[in-house]
């Protein structure tokens, strides 16, 4: 599924950052305004999104937002992220990977059986898994980018082969399903969650990466002689910001809560420097250049093919390392893990978190927010004892809200002459 849009090769999300260095508060409230009115509402949708169904949850069970609940949450959504990670940075070069879920299934059957059934050692059947995510990445990059074949067909494909290929690894062992020993590393890591100084000190050092990179970009904005933000400001933000997320970290321990969970900071540390990589690296702009008009691209010299096939690459072996955290969180893989909740879950994610069908717009956060909003309704209807059917419709409407505000979105900004 091939589909361009022309775009600016540069991010909006950038220009804007540029305009509100140089005209502080007032300047940002402006451009907010302005981005509004254009059609470039970001985050804001998904953000209010989940404030709404807390809010609903809330009054209809009492118990939704407890510290339990709400680091439990956290702790489910983790794995099918990774997934929907990969799924974002392929929706921005307008294509589409249908089959992370069979990736996961492959890589989690991979890692059991070798670490299990055959006796491999724990760090060799890890590779292994993982080695399993970057062939299926390259096979497809091979096949896009040496026939012309639509990404929707060659990773429908994949999903079917490689969901004989996860049965036929685990058919290997004396059953469908194979248990990982407790005392597992992977499966250690699954089950954990660290203490609080631990969660808080991370964040700490995130925020002085933040304000370091911020300092950076100060300095080498003033010395080509452009406006920047005040050394105080870029302080007093990431004080602000260590505050506003430590308040969330602070309540899952409290009451009972288990806290934050390894899958958690993998998850979100991964989403930091995927976000880095989108936003800083001449690769990521390649990535935002490709999604919003290949041919131009093309044109301007970038190595198209290597982009493509480095995305699936990408994707995949996120795929991979989210099966394995399916596996180590269950303590078990089966014919059955990652299978369609978890695939379709993934790719809705990324959807719903804010990221473009039509390429060159979206964020990595896109797969966290996204997925927090999935897992939300998923907990709330539990809670509720609602039914399976009544949890897809629900989802179902919702992702169909996303693509049409995304359209909607998108005709506003060609209206505006965004576009």
């Amino acid at each position: 599924m091939t589909i361009t849009s022309t775009n600016a090769t540069t991010p909006l999300d950038l220009q804007d950052e540029r305009l509100i260095a140089g005209r502080g508060l007032k300047g940002a409230i402006s451009t907010a305004k302005d981005r509004i009115s254009s059609g470039q509402l970001g985050p804001l949708p998904v953000i209010v999104g989940l404030l709404v169904i807390g809010g609903i949850f809330q009054i209809l069970n009492p118990n939704y937002l407890s510290s339990y609940n709400v680091s439990n949450l956290l702790w489910q959504s983790a794995a099918v992220g990774l997934m929907a990670l990969g799924v974002v940075v392929v929706l921005l070069l307008g294509e589409i990977d249908l089959s992370v879920g069979s990736v996961a299934g492959l890589s989690s059957a991979v890692f059991t059986v070798g670490a299990v059934n055959q006796g491999w050692p724990e760090a060799l059947a890890l590779v292994a898994a993982l080695v399993s995510g970057v062939l299926v990445g390259m096979i497809y990059g091979f096949f896009y980018t040496r026939f012309g074949v639509p990404s929707f067909l060659i990773t429908l494909a994949g999903l079917l082969a490689l969901q004989g290929l996860q049965r036929l690894v685990i058919s290997t062992g004396p059953a469908n399903s194979i248990a990982l020993p407790r005392d597992t590393f992977l499966v250690q890591v699954g089950q954990t969650f660290v203490p609080l100084g631990v969660a808080l000190g991370l964040l700490a050092l995130t925020m002085l990466g933040h304000l370091a990179v911020g300092l950076y970009g100060r300095r080498r904005r003033l010395s080509f002689g452009l406006s920047a933000p005040s050394m105080k400001s870029l302080v007093i933000t990431s004080v602000v910001i260590f505050v506003v997320l430590s308040l969330p970290i602070l309540f899952t321990y409290s009451d009972g809560g288990r806290g934050i969970a390894v899958l958690v900071l993998i998850f979100v540390g991964l989403t930091i420097v995927l976000d880095i990589a989108l936003r800083r690296t001449g690769w990521g702009r390649s990535v935002y250049a490709i999604g919003g008009n290949v041919e131009a691209a093309r044109r301007a010299g970038i190595k198209v093919d290597r982009v493509y096939i480095s995305v699936f690459v990408i994707c995949s072996t996120l795929a991979a390392l989210g099966g394995l955290m399916l596996a180590a969180r269950a303590g078990s893989a089966s014919v059955a893990t990652a299978a369609a909740d978890e695939n379709l879950n993934a790719i809705a994610a990324a959807v719903i978190g804010g990221t473009s069908l039509f390429g060159g717009r979206g964020r990595a956060w896109s797969a966290l927010l996204g997925i927090l909003v999935i897992y939300a309704i998923f907990s709330g209807l539990n809670m509720l004892s609602l039914p399976d059917p009544v949890r897809y419709i629900i989802i179902g409407g919702v992702l169909l809200v996303a693509v049409v505000m995304d359209s909607l979105s998108r005709r506003t900004r060609q209206a505006s002459g965004r576009a």
